[in-house]
Protein backbone atom coordinates (compact mmCIF):
# COMPACT_ATOMS: atom_id res chain seq x y z
CA UNK A 1 0.00 0.00 0.00
CA UNK A 2 1.27 3.74 -0.76
CA UNK A 3 0.55 6.30 0.54
CA UNK A 4 -0.43 9.40 -1.76
CA UNK A 5 -0.54 12.76 -0.40
CA UNK A 6 -2.75 13.99 -2.94
CA UNK A 7 -5.82 11.23 -1.65
CA UNK A 8 -9.28 12.60 -1.39
CA UNK A 9 -10.46 11.68 2.15
CA UNK A 10 -14.30 12.09 2.48
CA UNK A 11 -15.60 13.47 5.34
CA UNK A 12 -18.31 10.81 6.28
CA UNK A 13 -20.28 12.12 9.54
CA UNK A 14 -19.65 15.76 9.14
CA UNK A 15 -22.78 16.73 7.60
CA UNK A 16 -21.53 20.38 6.67
CA UNK A 17 -19.29 19.00 3.81
CA UNK A 18 -22.81 17.75 2.21
CA UNK A 19 -25.29 21.18 2.47
CA UNK A 20 -25.94 22.62 -0.68
CA UNK A 21 -23.76 20.16 -2.85
CA UNK A 22 -27.11 19.72 -4.92
CA UNK A 23 -26.70 23.76 -5.77
CA UNK A 24 -23.24 23.99 -6.64
CA UNK A 25 -23.53 20.65 -8.99
CA UNK A 26 -26.04 22.37 -11.05
CA UNK A 27 -23.97 25.48 -11.35
CA UNK A 28 -20.89 23.43 -12.08
CA UNK A 29 -22.91 21.77 -15.18
CA UNK A 30 -23.91 25.08 -16.43
CA UNK A 31 -20.03 26.16 -16.29
CA UNK A 32 -18.88 22.87 -17.59
CA UNK A 33 -21.01 22.51 -21.03
CA UNK A 34 -20.20 26.12 -21.48
CA UNK A 35 -16.59 25.48 -21.47
CA UNK A 36 -17.46 21.68 -23.50
CA UNK A 37 -19.50 24.20 -26.08
CA UNK A 38 -15.84 26.26 -26.78
CA UNK A 39 -13.53 23.21 -27.13
CA UNK A 40 -16.22 22.12 -29.59
CA UNK A 41 -15.17 24.86 -32.26
CA UNK A 42 -11.63 23.61 -32.24
CA UNK A 43 -12.76 20.31 -32.61
CA UNK A 44 -14.49 20.92 -35.66
CA UNK A 45 -11.87 22.65 -37.19
CA UNK A 46 -9.73 19.97 -36.37
CA UNK A 47 -12.49 17.15 -37.86
CA UNK A 48 -13.00 19.51 -40.86
CA UNK A 49 -9.61 19.15 -41.98
CA UNK A 50 -9.18 15.65 -40.78
CA UNK A 51 -12.26 15.24 -43.09
CA UNK A 52 -10.21 16.99 -46.10
CA UNK A 53 -7.19 14.52 -45.58
CA UNK A 54 -9.09 11.38 -45.86
CA UNK A 55 -11.41 12.41 -48.05
CA UNK A 56 -14.57 12.90 -46.23
CA UNK A 57 -14.34 9.58 -43.92
CA UNK A 58 -13.60 12.17 -41.05
CA UNK A 59 -16.66 13.79 -41.64
CA UNK A 60 -18.45 10.79 -39.96
CA UNK A 61 -17.20 11.99 -36.32
CA UNK A 62 -18.95 15.53 -36.70
CA UNK A 63 -22.59 13.70 -35.02
CA UNK A 64 -19.97 12.24 -32.02
CA UNK A 65 -18.34 15.53 -31.81
CA UNK A 66 -19.77 16.91 -28.45
CA UNK A 67 -19.67 13.55 -26.78
CA UNK A 68 -16.10 13.06 -27.29
CA UNK A 69 -15.33 16.45 -26.47
CA UNK A 70 -17.20 16.18 -23.33
CA UNK A 71 -15.96 12.35 -22.19
CA UNK A 72 -12.69 13.63 -22.67
CA UNK A 73 -13.13 16.68 -21.22
CA UNK A 74 -14.62 15.06 -18.13
CA UNK A 75 -11.94 12.47 -17.76
CA UNK A 76 -8.91 14.87 -18.26
CA UNK A 77 -10.35 17.20 -15.23
CA UNK A 78 -11.67 14.56 -13.13
CA UNK A 79 -8.85 12.48 -13.36
CA UNK A 80 -6.97 14.93 -12.41
CA UNK A 81 -5.33 15.78 -8.98
CA UNK A 82 -7.81 18.38 -8.79
CA UNK A 83 -10.41 15.34 -8.75
CA UNK A 84 -13.01 18.54 -9.70
CA UNK A 85 -13.73 20.08 -13.31
CA UNK A 86 -13.34 24.00 -13.57
CA UNK A 87 -16.94 24.57 -12.72
CA UNK A 88 -16.49 21.70 -9.89
CA UNK A 89 -13.72 23.97 -8.48
CA UNK A 90 -15.07 27.36 -9.28
CA UNK A 91 -18.45 25.71 -7.11
CA UNK A 92 -16.29 24.73 -4.05
CA UNK A 93 -16.90 21.30 -4.88
CA UNK A 94 -14.35 17.98 -5.59
CA UNK A 95 -15.65 14.39 -6.19
CA UNK A 96 -14.44 11.63 -4.52
CA UNK A 97 -15.01 7.60 -4.09
CA UNK A 98 -16.79 6.60 -1.22
CA UNK A 99 -13.75 4.11 -0.47
CA UNK A 100 -11.52 7.19 -0.29
CA UNK A 101 -9.65 6.70 -3.55
CA UNK A 102 -8.75 8.83 -6.54
CA UNK A 103 -10.75 9.43 -9.40
CA UNK A 104 -9.23 8.19 -12.56
CA UNK A 105 -9.69 8.56 -16.18
CA UNK A 106 -12.26 5.62 -16.70
CA UNK A 107 -14.44 6.43 -13.59
CA UNK A 108 -15.02 9.66 -14.73
CA UNK A 109 -15.93 8.69 -18.22
CA UNK A 110 -18.41 5.94 -17.10
CA UNK A 111 -19.52 9.00 -14.59
CA UNK A 112 -20.48 11.15 -17.21
CA UNK A 113 -21.91 8.60 -19.33
CA UNK A 114 -24.21 7.18 -16.93
CA UNK A 115 -25.16 10.94 -15.92
CA UNK A 116 -26.42 11.08 -19.70
CA UNK A 117 -28.08 8.01 -19.98
CA UNK A 118 -30.23 8.25 -16.73
CA UNK A 119 -31.01 12.21 -18.31
CA UNK A 120 -32.16 11.14 -21.36
CA UNK A 121 -34.19 8.26 -19.22
CA UNK A 122 -35.57 9.96 -16.33
CA UNK A 123 -35.16 13.87 -17.51
CA UNK A 124 -34.20 16.43 -15.30
CA UNK A 125 -36.33 14.07 -12.46
CA UNK A 126 -32.46 12.16 -12.26
CA UNK A 127 -31.72 15.25 -9.57
CA UNK A 128 -35.05 14.69 -7.13
CA UNK A 129 -32.81 11.79 -6.15
CA UNK A 130 -30.23 14.04 -4.59
CA UNK A 131 -32.98 15.88 -2.54
CA UNK A 132 -34.19 12.36 -1.02
CA UNK A 133 -30.81 11.19 -0.28
CA UNK A 134 -28.36 11.40 2.28
CA UNK A 135 -25.16 13.60 0.84
CA UNK A 136 -27.24 14.50 -2.23
CA UNK A 137 -26.15 11.55 -4.42
CA UNK A 138 -27.53 11.05 -7.30
CA UNK A 139 -28.56 7.61 -9.06
CA UNK A 140 -25.00 7.25 -10.77
CA UNK A 141 -23.15 8.57 -7.95
CA UNK A 142 -24.81 5.24 -6.04
CA UNK A 143 -23.44 3.11 -9.07
CA UNK A 144 -20.39 4.19 -9.13
CA UNK A 145 -19.33 4.66 -5.64
CA UNK A 146 -18.63 8.58 -5.53
CA UNK A 147 -19.75 11.71 -3.84
CA UNK A 148 -19.65 15.09 -4.15
CA UNK A 149 -17.97 17.14 -1.51
CA UNK A 150 -18.26 20.79 -0.66
CA UNK A 151 -14.01 22.31 -0.12
CA UNK A 152 -15.47 25.74 0.91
Amino acid sequence: MTLDPNTTYVPTEDWRAYSGVLSRRMFAFIIDYVIVALLCIPAAVIIFFLGILTLGLGFVLFPAMIFIVAILYFGMTLGSSAQATPGMRAAGIVMARTDGRRIDFLLSAVHIALFWIFNSVLTPLILLVGLFTERSRLLHDFLLGTVIVRTT
